[in-house]
């Protein structure tokens, strides 16, 4: 895999997130809306501990594959880990996060669709 490829990416960290369980995951194409990234994968966990092994495989994963992050945050507390592969984003949150936050909604809204 190229770590250019966003499309490969994304479908490696909803692999992984599924290999550990992930609740559902989510692809959302964000290329048109933003020229920071091509695609948000996010996914919830059951507990601090499952978010920071769900967020560990995806990241093993993707050093497997030879792809390595940009950046990584919210590890220490695994409420909210967010890893940055560039093209790709992966947000995996515990459920009460994300239920609050609802980033597929803000993500998808757009101008007009509130």
């Amino acid at each position: 895999m190229k770590p250019t490829d966003s499309d490969a990416l994304a479908e490696l960290a909803v692999s992984a997130i599924l290999d550990l369980k992930g609740r559902d995951p989510k692809r959302l194409d964000v290329s048109s809306l933003t020229d920071v990234m091509d695609e948000l994968v996010i996914a919830s966990g059951t507990s601090s501990r499952h978010v920071r092994s769900i967020a560990d495989n995806v990241l093993e994963q993707a050093r497997k594959a030879g792809v390595r992050p940009i950046g990584i945050e919210g590890q220490e507390t695994g409420e909210w880990v967010l890893v940055d592969f560039g093209g790709v984003v992966v947000h995996v949150m515990g459920e009460d996060q994300r239920r609050f936050y609802a980033l597929e909604k803000l993500w998808t809204a757009g101008p007009g669709k509130e």
